[in-house]
C-alpha cells in the first residue's frame, strides 16, 4: 500500500524538469502574485503536489483506511451523508424564554433538524436577572434563564424525545442540564431518551473566552461530574463538547486549534479516569466543536487530521478498546470572527464556503452564521438564509454523494499529515509541561494564541492578507441592513417572574435542597449533579445554586500574563 520507490523517483525527476522548463518559461511572461504562499502556521505551500510529497512510506491503510474504521480519517461513519445528513442547527436564543421559543419553532418549521441554545451572559456567569451584575445584559447575547419556569417556557410545545438540543453553556452547565432533565420529566420523557449536547468545556474558558466562575480545580470537578452522570444516566447525551471554536475565534491558527482542543480533551479523559471510571464507559459520548474558517482546503485537512489524531491518542495513550471511544464526532460553526460589518452581504459567500469545508471535512452537526451578525443579533430573514445555505449544500451541491470526496488529493493528504504532525508536537510539549491545566496556569497557551492573532492582524493591516471590503475593494455605500433590537424592558419582566417564583415556591424545601448541595460540595468527589437537579426541582434559581458553590469554592480571578 506504499508508493513504488522507482516511480516516485521518476515523478521527482519529471517535476524538476517541469519546473526548469515549462514553469520557468511561463513565469517570464506571467509572474506569480507573491514570493511565498504559506499555511497559517508558517509553512511554505509548494506550487504543485504529487505522490512524491507524501513519501515512500506513505501507507493508505495506515493513514486513511476506510470510513467508519480506525483511524477514521475519512469519516466516523461508514456511509456518512449517503445515510443521513449532518444535523442542521442554528444557534439561537435572545430576550425572554417566550421570544426564543418562537424562534425555535420558526426554525423547526423551516427545516432545522436540531436546536442550539444561546444563553445570555448573566446565565453563563451564574447570576439571576435581578442581580446588580446582570444589569444591561439580560437577554442580550442569548436567552435569560433564571429558573425551571423559564426552561419550561423555552421548550414549551417542543417534544424533547423528538429533538436533539445543543446547549452552549459551561460554568453553569450543570444547572441548565438539570433544568432540561426536569422539563423532559414533566413531558413524560425519561433521561435515557434525551439526545443532545451540553458544552461543559471549562478549560477553554480559561484559555480564550473568560466565562468562568470558580477556580480551575473545582470547575474540573463539576465538568467531570457531568460527564460521569451522563455516562450512567443519559446514554444518548454528549456530556461535553470540547471546543476549539472559541480558541480559533481568539486568534489561534488551524494547527493550534487542533492541538489545544485535543489537549483539553486529554485533560478531561485523564480527570474522569482518575475518578475511577473506565475510558470506554464515557469516551463514546465525548464530542468536539470546531471552527470553519476561511482557508477552504486547510479547513478540510484540519478536520481530517483532528479525527486521525484523536483516534491515535485514545487507542495508544488511553488504551481504549471500543471503536466509538476513538471517534472524533464534532459540531462545526462557521467563523464569527471572519464576518465583516463592511459590505455585510459578502458574509453570505464566506459562510457558504466555510460550511462547504465543514461538510467536506465530515462534520456531524453544523451551524451557519447569519450575514448580519457583525452588526447585531440575526433577524429571521438572515437566519433563514443561513439555514438555506446548509440545505443547498445538502440537496443541490452533490458533494454528499460519496464519502470524503477530496480524499486522495495530494495536497489535501500532505496538508492533513502536516496539521497532524504539527498539532502532535504541540500536544507532546504540553504533556511535558504537566498537561493542559499546567500549561494554562503558565500562560503558555494564551501567549501562543495571542502571538498568532497578532500575526494575522498585522498581515491584514499591512495588506498581505486581503479581506474583501475591509482592506481592499472598499465602497462608500451606507450599510442598509435590518437590525434586531432587544427590548430593554426584558429585565423588568424577568425580575417580576423571579418575585412571583420566590413567593409561590416552598422556600423551606429550597433551603433544604441547597444545604444538601452545600454539604456535598464540601466533599472531595461526591457527584453534585443529583443535588443540583433536586435543588432546581424545588425551584431554586440558577443564581442561588451558583452562590452555594461560590461560598465553598470561591471565584477565580485570572492572573495578569505578560
Amino acid at each position: 500500500m506504499t508508493f513504488d520507490k522507482d516511480k516516485l523517483a521518476k515523478i521527482r525527476e519529471e517535476e524538476k524538469r517541469w519546473e526548469e522548463t515549462t514553469v520557468t518559461k511561463f513565469l517570464q511572461k506571467a509572474p506569480e502574485r507573491k514570493e511565498k504562499f504559506m499555511t497559517d502556521d508558517g509553512f511554505e505551500i509548494k506550487r504543485l503536489y504529487t505522490p512524491a510529497d507524501l513519501g515512500e512510506d506513505w501507507d493508505y491503510l495506515e493513514k486513511l483506511g476506510f470510513p467508519g474504521e480506525y483511524p477514521f480519517t475519512r469519516g466516523v461513519y461508514a456511509t456518512m451523508y449517503r445515510g443521513r445528513f449532518w444535523t442542521m442547527r442554528q444557534y439561537a436564543g435572545y430576550a425572554t424564554a417566550e421570544e426564543s421559543n418562537k424562534r425555535y419553532k420558526y426554525l423547526l418549521e423551516q427545516g432545522q433538524t436540531g436546536l442550539s441554545v444561546a444563553f445570555d451572559l448573566p446565565t453563563q456567569l451564574g447570576y439571576d436577572s435581578d442581580h446588580p451584575m446582570a444589569e444591561g445584559e439580560v437577554g442580550k447575547v442569548g436567552v435569560a434563564i433564571d429558573s425551571l419556569w423559564d426552561m419550561e417556557i423555552l421548550f414549551d410545545g417542543i417534544p424533547l424525545d423528538k429533538v436533539s438540543t445543543s446547549m452552549t453553556i459551561n460554568s453553569t452547565a450543570a444547572n441548565l442540564l438539570a433544568m432540561y432533565i426536569l422539563v423532559a420529566e414533566k413531558q413524560g420523557v425519561s433521561q435515557d431518551k434525551l439526545r443532545g449536547t451540553v458544552q461543559n468545556d471549562i478549560l477553554k474558558e480559561y484559555i480564550a473566552r473568560g466565562t468562568y466562575i470558580f477556580p480551575p480545580q473545582p470547575s474540573m470537578r463539576l465538568t467531570t461530574d457531568i460527564i460521569m452522570y451522563c455516562a450512567e444516566n443519559i446514554p444518548k447525551w454528549n456530556s461535553i463538547s470540547i471546543s476549539g471554536y472559541h480558541i480559533r475565534e481568539a486568534g489561534a491558527n488551524a494547527v493550534q486549534e487542533v492541538a489545544f482542543t485535543l489537549a483539553d480533551g486529554i485533560e478531561y479523559v485523564k480527570a474522569v479516569i482518575e475518578r475511577g471510571m473506565d475510558v470506554d464507559k464515557f469516551a463514546p459520548r465525548l464530542s468536539f466543536f470546531f471552527n470553519a474558517h476561511n482557508n477552504f482546503l486547510e479547513e478540510i485537512a484540519k478536520f481530517r487530521a483532528a479525527r486521525r489524531l484523536w483516534a491515535y491518542i485514545m487507542k495508544e495513550w488511553f488504551n481504549a478498546k471500543d471503536p466509538r471511544s476513538m471517534m472524533l464526532r464534532f459540531h462545526t460553526q462557521t467563523a464569527g470572527s471572519t464576518l465583516t460589518a463592511q459590505q455585510p452581504e459578502n458574509n453570505i459567500v464566506r459562510v457558504a464556503i466555510q460550511a462547504l469545508a465543514a461538510v467536506l471535512g465530515g462534520t456531524q452537526s453544523l451551524h451557519t452564521n447569519s450575514y448580519d451578525e457583525a452588526l447585531s443579533l440575526p433577524t429571521e430573514k438572515s437566519v433563514r438564509i443561513a439555514l438555506r445555505t446548509q440545505q443547498i449544500i445538502a440537496y443541490e451541491s452533490g458533494v454528499v454523494d460519496t464519502v470524503d470526496p477530496l480524499g486522495g488529493s495530494y495536497y489535501i493528504e500532505w496538508l492533513t499529515d502536516h496539521i497532524y504532525e504539527e498539532a502532535l508536537k504541540y500536544i507532546e510539549k504540553i504533556q511535558k509541561m504537566g498537561g493542559m491545566m499546567r500549561a494554562i496556569e503558565r500562560g503558555y497557551v494564551q501567549k501562543e494564541i495571542a502571538d498568532a492573532a497578532y500575526k494575522y492582524q498585522k498581515e491584514i493591516e499591512e495588506g498581505k492578507r486581503i479581506i474583501v471590503g475591509v482592506n481592499k475593494f472598499q465602497t462608500d455605500e451606507p450599510i442598509e441592513v435590518e437590525i434586531l433590537k432587544v427590548d430593554p424592558s426584558i429585565r423588568d419582566k424577568q425580575i417580576e417572574r423571579l418575585k412571583k417564583l420566590r413567593s409561590e415556591r416552598d422556600n423551606k424545601k429550597v433551603e433544604e435542597a441547597l444545604d444538601k448541595l452545600r454539604k456535598a460540595a464540601e466533599t472531595e468527589d461526591e457527584n453534585l449533579m443529583p443535588y443540583i437537579i433536586e435543588a432546581h426541582r424545588h425551584l431554586a434559581t440558577l443564581g442561588e445554586v451558583t452562590d452555594v458553590l461560590r461560598e465553598i469554592w470561591g471565584e477565580y480571578r485570572a492572573p495578569l500574563i505578560f
